[in-house]
């Protein structure tokens, strides 16, 4: 299984766990994404300040960078999504804040900058600190806790929109009028055949 398939897979999940959203909450969310990217003008966070924006934006794309299959976390909303959710759900507030300050907090102890500041490579040395629940260690918990929200958030946001559905190449509700049997690709992939 691909990382965009394990991540898709565990997103809404995750997502319903951690914030004890309905699918009608959760689609409103995903609708609101949607037309925050259609809008002309740029788009104004309700709940993250101009730097939490922008660090929210770069920590979104290291979570799901743009690839040759599809865009990134950014080019599918998940940003405007994330705002749109805490705004809405104040529970997962604190420690969205609390967790952004810690990412500043420990990038200024290692490297005396923020994590916006942070060259590409101090950025995904902390991230590869905290992502890794099982390998991190115990002085790293709050950020453990805190990326694995984000994480699961980005999943959501990205899995929900209209990128994410076609990186997933989900078709939905697409009229059969003869059913051949599962596509060749799929079954080798699975490793089986129909003669079994």
């Amino acid at each position: 299984m691909k990382r965009r398939e394990a991540v898709g897979a565990m997103a809404m999940a995750a997502l319903t766990a951690a914030f004890k959203w309905t699918p009608a909450e959760a689609a409103r969310a995903a609708t609101f994404a949607r037309n925050a990217m259609k809008a002309k003008t740029p788009f104004a966070p309700a709940f993250f300040t101009p730097h939490e924006w922008d660090t929210v934006r770069v920590l979104a794309d290291l979570v799901i960078p743009r690839d040759e299959r599809s865009g990134g976390a950014t080019d599918a909303g998940v940003p405007e999504y994330i705002d749109f959710m805490l705004s809405e759900r104040t529970d997962g507030q604190t420690p969205m804040r609390g967790g952004l300050a810690w990412l500043d907090n420990e990038c200024y102890e290692r490297s005396g900058k923020t994590f916006l500041t942070c060259a590409e490579a101090e950025r995904t040395a902390l991230i590869d600190d905290i992502a890794w629940p099982k390998k991190a260690r115990p002085e790293m918990s709050q950020g453990v806790a805190f990326f694995n929200m984000f994480r699961d958030l980005t999943a959501s946001g990205f899995f929900t929109s209209k990128t994410g559905i076609a990186d997933l190449d989900y078709r939905g509700n697409e009229f059969v009028g003869e059913w051949k049997g599962c596509p060749e690709e799929a079954l080798r992939k699975l490793g089986v055949n129909y003669e079994d």
